[in-house]
């Protein structure tokens, strides 16, 4: 897990972003920012580390794979071992982001480059760098000790729009990096992509989460157009996948064959299906992996197990599949599920 509770922010610079797309200007500071009220220093700490929760890490590649290209990479590399050349830095970052920013739909904001002295990751403190993009500003109203009313508008230190977290941590493998991108889908890729250029680490995380949304996908993509399935036996084979994770540390997929999907044909369509989205993803093999508990949980928010009749009824399955019998009823022309229960509550 991550915590950041005991942390302190040894320097901050600023920058404002344009969009060059739309003729906006990049505006630089000459120098950090001075930090000297502790409350300041509290609500900055809030607003740039509060959304790092997961560790779902990621590292710096490039176009040809050799990560020490990577301009971030080398601009982060400087700062760890000479950090009086944070605020230069700073502002190479800063250009970076500018000469990113093609897309006419990117917004224009503030970007902050910080630097942190302690981040506990792993039973590991390491130091860190920050980078974080302010997009979106709310209004708010505040009463003075007069009690007259006056209107402003500012950050929410709650809602970060787009950050990075670079931990000082296998450089040789292109440092661990954690992500925040809360802006809508139409630069999703911006952000990742062009201006950071990172890729998923190969580790238990991403194993876990890649591993899982397949099966998702598979059940709700195809599984139905090979064999003849109900809404019911989707979500069975949901629960006993979500129940297969659960319930184990270490993940086999042979084993997860076996016990999940049983049927020799579904198997093989399985495995097809998988073949095709590691390809298409760029993932590496999946075949025994530590499974993550963080994915499990993360992946647990969109494992559904509801049964959706007409806008009548909501059906939520959990127990055994073969408590549930679905039929057609020619008098009424309607089809239905019959439910067996011992008790009601």
């Amino acid at each position: 897990m991550i915590d950041s509770s005991l942390t302190n922010i040894q320097q901050v610079s600023a920058h404002y972003i344009g969009n060059p797309a739309n003729s906006e200007s990049l505006r630089l500071s000459e120098a950090p920012m001075e930090v000297n009220d502790e409350k300041v220093h509290q609500l900055l700490r809030t607003y740039f580390l509060s959304n790092f929760t997961t560790p779902e890490y990621y590292t710096f590649t490039f176009s040809n794979e050799d990560f020490t290209l990577n301009p971030i990479y080398k601009f982060a590399m400087d700062i760890f071992q000479e950090p009086e050349s944070f605020h230069e830095n700073s502002v190479n970052l800063a250009k970076h982001l500018y000469g990113a920013t093609q897309h006419p739909n990117i917004k224009a904001g503030e970007l902050y480059i910080a630097y942190f002295d302690s981040i506990e990751v792993q039973n590991m403190s390491v130091e860190a760098i920050g980078i974080f993009k302010s997009e979106n500003k709310e209004n708010y109203l505040k009463l003075s000790p007069q009690f007259s009313m006056s209107a402003d508008e500012g950050i929410n230190i709650k809602k970060l729009d787009k950050g990075c977290l670079i931990l000082n941590a296998e450089k040789e493998e292109g440092y661990k990096v954690l992500i925040v991108d809360n802006i809508n889908k139409s630069d999703a890729q911006f952000w990742k992509h062009d201006f950071l250029n990172v890729k998923p680490r190969s580790d238990a995380f991403h194993h876990t989460n890649n591993f899982m949304k397949l099966t998702k996908q598979y059940v709700e993509d195809q599984l139905a157009e090979e064999f003849s399935v109900s809404k019911a036996d989707k979500i069975d084979l949901l629960n006993r996948s979500m129940d297969f994770f659960r319930s184990k540390e270490e993940f086999s997929k042979a084993e997860f064959e076996v016990d999940v999907l049983g049927n020799a044909d579904v198997i093989e369509s399985f495995r097809n299906y998988g073949n095709n989205f590691m390809t298409t993803n760029n993932l590496d093999p999946m075949d025994n992996f530590e499974i993550s508990v963080q994915a499990v949980k993360r992946q647990a928010r969109v494992f559904k197990s509801i049964l959706k009749l007409d806008k009548n009824f909501h059906i939520y399955i959990h127990g055994s599949r073969e408590l549930i019998e679905k039929g057609f009823d020619e008098v009424t022309g309607k089809h239905f599920y019959k439910l067996y229960f011992d008790s009601e509550s």
